[in-house]
């Protein structure tokens, strides 16, 4: 274990052997932090925080601190991060708050730029991505290899389907389906599917095919909702990725769904 001599680490806190903390850093008595992680300068870890193996905290991150919820009244709640996630300089993670499960939760391999702020009882999966000041509202939902470009703000309660793509500066108010790309400053609209990300991702053309034309039912055609997914399940072929669309659109938050 490396740490600093100007570092403030708490007696109850738990570091794996091989931890590094960086000059001034402060860890609270309730963080744990796996293998090989890499606690940056002037870092801030607070609460009940758990942080896996082989992360990379950068400086001036805050980890740890209470929800910014006016209802929160000192609950022991708590942040979970996993595995291989790079947190970039000035970012802040906030942990759950009393009106859920009381957890913010990161998974792994997530690359979070400079200023990226993750609210409240947020669930980030693997993968994901989110440049410079994308910031998550309470309760935010994002999957798996979603790209979130800079400065884009997700209101409360939002679900961000995977791999979907969502341009700098949107303003996303409503859930963005899976496989989908969407943008917009005055309020994110739909603009297909997110063809270039999909394909970096590996899938085949005849997929990227199904979900144009399942796009085209759903969102294109006119018709209600209802209709349209009823529609899209008779004319498109079945495979796992359009079954996840037709039952995300289906399944949305009351938050209800960008068109």
């Amino acid at each position: 274990m490396k740490i600093h001599p100007t570092a403030l680490v708490s007696p109850g806190a738990e570091l794996a052997e091989d931890v590094e903390i960086e000059a001034y850093s402060i860890i609270g008595p309730k963080v744990t932090v796996g293998a090989g992680t890499v606690v940056g300068p002037h870092v801030v870890v607070d609460g009940r925080t758990t942080i896996g193996k082989r992360n990379r905290i950068y400086p001036f991150v805050s980890i740890g601190f209470p929800p910014q919820d006016i209802t929160y009244r000192g609950e022991d709640t708590q942040v979970v991060i996993g595995d291989d996630n790079v947190i970039r300089e000035n970012c802040t993670v906030h942990r759950g708050s009393n009106r859920a499960a009381g957890i913010t939760s990161i998974g792994d391999s997530n690359y979070l730029m400079a200023y990226v702020h993750i609210a409240h009882d947020c669930r980030i999966s693997n993968k994901v991505i989110m440049a410079n000041a994308a910031t998550l509202g309470g309760h935010v939902e994002v999957g798996d290899s979603v790209i979130i470009g800079g400065l884009v703000a997700i209101h409360q309660m939002v679900r961000i389907g995977e791999y979907s793509c969502l341009g700098g500066r949107a303003g996303v108010r409503m859930d963005v389906p899976p496989y989908m790309l969407a943008t917009g400053t005055e309020g994110a609209k739909l603009f297909g599917p997110n063809i270039i990300g999909l394909k970096r991702n590996g899938f085949s053309q005849e997929t990227i095919n199904a979900l144009k034309k399942c796009y085209r039912i759903i969102f294109r055609s006119g018709l209600t909702v209802k209709d349209a997914l009823e529609k899209a399940r008779k004319e498109v072929e079945p495979i796992y990725e359009t079954e996840r669309l037709i039952d995300f659109v289906l399944l949305s938050s009351k938050r209800g769904i960008t068109r």
